[in-house]
């Protein structure tokens, strides 16, 4: 192929019509269910309405449709309405994924009063630590390194060093590094982005750079030795267990953003970025060498790549192959292809459905968000299609290529 796949754009356009069209009415504002059938409506980065308004400012950026632009500042509205009692503090459960996606509002389109939102939500997160932690979740999805990054998006250092000081107390020495207790009372140890080891060393390092803070960075290449050593994939490979021990009913090995090489890559990319040692360059490669020989995004067995969306899909896979630029575009093309061929595309849009091989029925109703739905389908696909262009809003967890 010479160029991008033309169907990424179409697809795109029609995923951001799909979103518009599901948004429900909320006071002045906008917002977003899960999934169309729900009852009520999500703010959530991970699956909800934050995610969303960040994909908005995607396509308004790329495409110059005013209606994207307007839909981000109603859907901010909505969000600055509903964190004034929201309960959850986490980057993609709680409040402070709400301020990311506020502030990029407040960037993006000058709105100031979704600044000063941003700026309150992130004043409540502060003023909930207990000393350690903000709830039972200790890592990147809902605790305290997700926390970190989202204040650094946000340019509050003080918040991200207030998450991120505890790792340094209750860090368990490894034999070959540190690893922590990610969530309180559970016995495995977790490595991979979004519940484990790795997530919270890319917080540390990045927090370790921003505050000048060489003792974090230095916690951090710990941590991602522990990782690193526990490396099952041989020396042209990276491919770690999902836990150890081995949690009950968890696949050993994934392959996609949350548990896999797929992310993994990025946290040694925020290594690569911070120490400048190519040693983290050579380990993402390794990861992409992992990644592309996996079978992804072919279903090789009931239970095997069900998902399209970015958290632990296609979509997070094609966030690596963009990355990579030229030299992950051919493996690019067969990802969008496969979105293409999976994609529901009629008169109200397109949107994509997941599977659950272990339910009946087993293809899952369509979401919305960024984690297992189309607003997260939809900013790969726009990035792939305009890769000059990049993102709107850089997303706090994944380093810049």
């Amino acid at each position: 192929m010479t160029g991008p796949d033309p169907r990424a754009g179409e697809l795109a356009v029609a995923g951001l019509e799909w979103l518009l069209g599901v948004a429900r009415p909320d006071g002045a504002g906008l917002a977003w269910p899960n999934r169309p059938g729900d009852a009520g409506t999500d703010p959530m980065l991970y699956s909800g309405t934050a995610g969303i308004v960040l994909t908005l400012l995607d396509g308004y950026r790329h495409l110059g449709d005013e209606r994207y632009a307007d839909a981000a500042l109603r859907g901010a509205t909505g969000l600055a309405a509903v964190a004034a009692d929201w309960d959850t503090a986490s980057l993609y459960f709680g409040l402070t994924g709400m301020a990311v996606a506020l502030h990029a509002v407040h960037d993006v389109l000058g709105d100031a009063g979704a600044g000063v939102a941003a700026r309150r939500a992130l004043r409540t997160v502060a003023g909930r630590f207990d000393g350690t932690r903000w709830g039972p979740q200790f890592e990147l999805l809902g605790g305290n390194a997700g926390i970190a990054l989202g204040a650094l998006a946000v340019g509050d250092v003080d918040l991200a060093l207030l998450a991120t000081e505890p790792y340094r107390r209750t860090a368990e020495r490894t034999a070959y590094g540190v690893h922590w207790e990610t969530r309180v009372g559970r016995a495995a140890r977790q490595h991979h982005v979004s519940h484990g080891t790795l997530g919270i060393a890319a917080a540390l390092a990045a927090t370790g750079r921003a505050a000048d803070r060489p003792d974090l960075v230095e916690l951090a290449l710990s941590a991602a030795a522990d990782v690193v050593a526990r490396n099952e994939a041989g020396p042209d490979g990276f491919l770690v267990p999902h836990s150890d021990p081995l949690q009950d009913d968890v696949e050993r090995y994934n392959y996609g953003w949350c548990q896999g090489p797929a992310g993994d890559a990025q946290a040694f990319r925020w290594l690569r970025d911070v120490t400048g040692d190519p040693e983290w360059s050579a380990l993402a490669d390794r990861c992409w060498h992992t990644v592309t020989g996996s079978g992804v995004p072919q279903r090789l067995w009931p239970g095997f790549w069900d998902n399209n969306g970015h958290c632990c899909g296609t979509a997070g896979v094609l966030a690596l192959a963009c990355d990579r630029g030229a030299g992950g575009a051919e493996f690019a093309d067969v990802l969008v292809a496969d979105l293409a061929a999976r994609a529901t595309l009629d008169a109200a849009g397109a949107r994509w459905s997941n599977v659950e091989h272990r339910a009946t029925p087993s293809v899952l109703e369509p979401r919305t968000g960024w984690a297992m739905g189309t607003a997260g389908i939809v900013r790969e696909l726009l990035r792939y299609a305009r890769p000059d262009a990049g993102y709107a809003v850089p997303w706090p967890d994944h380093p810049p290529a």
